[in-house]
């Protein structure tokens, strides 16, 4: 079991037909969309967890292309402490 510790991330994100589609400013890798913003946000939150565990606790080493998004906000994001 981990230690679990709660930052605050930016999620940019836009509304592409019936999809709200994101990505986390400070981790670009990590991706998602939803049916509705709140959908979006348990995706990317999860997108976010298996990234964290892929990378062993440094998401960040992970890179993509930045894209543009209309609108961000901060969610809380519970990140997993590894020893």
């Amino acid at each position: 079991m981990h230690k679990h510790t709660t930052n605050t991330l930016t999620l940019n994100y836009s509304k592409d037909g019936d999809w709200f589609v994101g990505q986390l400013a400070e981790v670009p890798a990590v991706i998602s969309q939803g049916k509705s913003l709140d959908e979006l946000q348990e995706n990317i939150r999860d997108a976010h967890q298996l990234m964290v565990e892929y990378f062993k606790g440094d998401a960040t080493t992970a890179t993509t292309h930045t894209t543009v998004y209309p609108h961000s906000l901060s969610i809380p994001i519970e990140i997993p402490v590894f020893a």
